[in-house]
């Protein structure tokens, strides 16, 4: 939901800058200073284009460049502000996307190593309960062996006191008058 209407406010936003860049444009020619920097800055530029198109042309760089008429320039300046106004508003939107994008991309990737270590937690409390079960089973199969011991014992002991009585003679005590 939050994609497609921030992809139709950033369309929005470049339509909105084209009319503003005309509306600088317009400005920028009517400021006496602003004006003549801008003339100074497109004569600038138009040496550097010419200088850089003859050579890649292989026409030679030696030779005086005309300078543009002012209203050219100031045409020229004026174009160039307009296109780098919409170029930084498109820049920035790009910006924030990438910035957006990385951000949900870090809070998928915090989820992701969250569900990792509740994992690794059951993984780590299965594994000691496991252990616990065999440390218990253990110890009932010790409980078992001495309980067999005991039983064992007693049978024995059992066995002996009744063979034991059945052996013992009668004593002054035990005979009783008939």
């Amino acid at each position: 939901m939050v994609l497609p209407l921030f992809k139709l406010g950033a369309l929005a936003l470049k339509t909105a800058c084209k009319p503003i860049a005309s509306r600088l444009k317009k400005e920028a020619s009517v400021h006496p200073r602003f004006r003549q920097f801008i003339v100074n800055f497109a004569q600038a530029n138009h040496r550097f284009t010419t200088q850089i198109q003859r050579r890649i042309y292989g026409h030679r760089t030696d030779v005086e460049i005309r300078p543009l008429n002012e209203e050219k320039a100031v045409q020229a300046a004026a174009d160039l502000i307009g296109e780098v106004f919409v170029f930084t508003v498109a820049g920035a939107a790009v910006i924030y996307e990438v910035q957006r994008s990385a951000k949900s991309e870090a809070r998928k990737e915090e989820a992701r190593r969250q569900e990792m270590e509740m994992f690794d937690t059951e993984r780590l409390n299965t594994e000691a309960m496991r252990k616990r079960d065999e440390d218990l089973a253990r110890e009932l199969e010790a409980l078992k062996h001495k309980l067999e011991v005991l039983e064992q014992q007693t049978k024995e002991q059992g066995l002996r006191s009744i063979l034991s009585i059945g052996k013992s003679q009668p004593t002054a005590q035990n005979k009783q008058p008939i």
